[in-house]
């Protein structure tokens, strides 16, 4: 089970990292006027969306579900590590949603909307690092 463990910790910060990155992309997306920016973000935001975050996201969720089976975690501190990846997986999905609308050119939301939404991972990143840490009952 350390080996699942492991890559449990490793592809997490494979998702975390395109959390990080993919609003920061929309950041610069957001401010560029030229087409030939337009499309090099529109390419950068797809790959790294479909190539690494989400792939990196559904082998952590996969293996932490693995985790949990054979280690049959139980107390409050799991409820709450699990509202949290929830609330990432939601992000993720609203990532998506970003996307497309860059995709399509219909975004609407300055360059600070998307400067407040990059941070907001670190809070879940934050919370289940200290959760799974500390244990609290």
């Amino acid at each position: 089970m350390l080996w699942i463990k492991a890559f449990h910790i490793i592809f997490m910060v494979t998702w975390f990292a395109g959390l990080f990155y993919l609003p920061r992309l929309f950041v610069y997306h957001a401010m560029s006027v030229d087409e030939i920016s337009n499309e090099r973000f529109k390419v950068m935001e797809r790959k790294l969306f479909f190539g690494i975050m989400t792939p990196g996201g559904i082998i952590t969720l996969a293996l932490g579900i693995w985790l949990w089976l054979g280690y049959g975690f139980s107390g409050q501190w799991m409820m709450w590590k699990l509202v949290l990846v929830v609330l990432l997986v939601i992000y993720h999905v609203w990532c998506l949603l970003a996307l497309r609308a860059f995709r399509e050119d219909r975004n609407k939301r300055s360059h600070t909307f998307y400067r407040f939404m990059n941070e907001l991972p670190v809070l879940g990143l934050v919370g289940i690092i200290l959760l799974v840490t500390l244990k609290p009952s």
